[in-house]
């Protein structure tokens, strides 16, 4: 996904082959090109442990020289892949803040989003993080939208939409079971009007419906009759609207 910039990486080469353990590389000796390519050697080897010390160090140590982007884009995905996805995201968000020519922008913001979305939850469990993802995921289609990324920042936001649709669309039929008519018509109207593209929507127009008319609600019953036969025409519940309809519908 991601390319390094063009940077001329190659005295360390024959500094670290003579090595056997990073222990034994003096990085003093080492110029700022040099010692991200040690750091990301390590990176490459899976040492991630010796390799975020080393990126932390190049951030610290050559803030203005040519490496300082790519050291911060590494320290973030050495962070990613030792799974400590909310420093990861926090080490993103600082290379998009800091650095916002960077050439590694459109990929920090897409992995922004990916370590939000690795924090996302079951749907039963509160869904801030899923949020949060939904919302970079959008960020980087709004900003980058000529990446060939976009399709799967499309693909996740639909994933995450369904999700949270279902969290919706659940919280309803609890409420619904507890006699608490107005939270669960606020939830299953959430669902539909919110994340209409979801199999939850009309689901949720469907409960809406029964509710409604349970609840003595005719005429609103009635009205969302005609909105789920006008969108849903191919739904498994249509017959017993269309019946609900032709019974109730008259005079409402």
């Amino acid at each position: 996904m991601v390319k390094m910039k063009s940077i001329p990486y190659l005295l360390v080469f024959f500094t670290i082959v003579f090595t056997s353990c990073s222990s034994s590389v003096d990085t003093t000796q080492l110029n700022a090109e040099e010692h991200f390519q040690y750091a990301f050697d390590l990176f490459s080897e899976e040492d991630y442990e010796d390799a975020l010390k080393e990126f932390q160090n190049i951030v610290l140590q050559y803030p203005g020289s040519t490496v300082n982007d790519d050291a911060q884009y590494f320290l973030s995905q050495t962070y990613f892949k030792r799974e400590e996805f909310l420093l990861a995201a926090y080490e993103y968000s600082k290379l998009i803040r800091d650095i916002p020519g960077s050439p590694f922008v459109a990929d920090a913001q897409y992995m922004l989003a990916e370590s939000y979305y690795q924090l996302s939850p079951s749907f039963q469990l509160d869904q801030a993080y899923t949020r949060k993802a939904k919302e970079e995921f959008q960020a980087f289609i709004d900003y980058f939208p000529a990446n060939p990324l976009v399709d799967a920042a499309e693909k996740k936001i639909d994933e995450m939409n369904e999700k949270l649709a279902r969290k919706e669309y659940n919280n309803a039929v609890i409420y619904e079971k507890m006699e608490y008519n107005k939270a669960a018509l606020d939830y299953y109207n959430s669902v539909f009007e919110i994340y209409h593209d979801t199999p939850y929507a009309p689901m949720a127009l469907y409960r809406k419906i029964k509710l409604l008319i349970s609840t003595d609600k005719k005429p609103e019953a009635v009205s969302n009759m005609r909105i789920f036969l006008e969108r849903y025409p191919d739904s498994g519940e249509r017959e017993e609207i269309v019946k609900l309809y032709a019974e109730i519908g008259e005079g409402n």
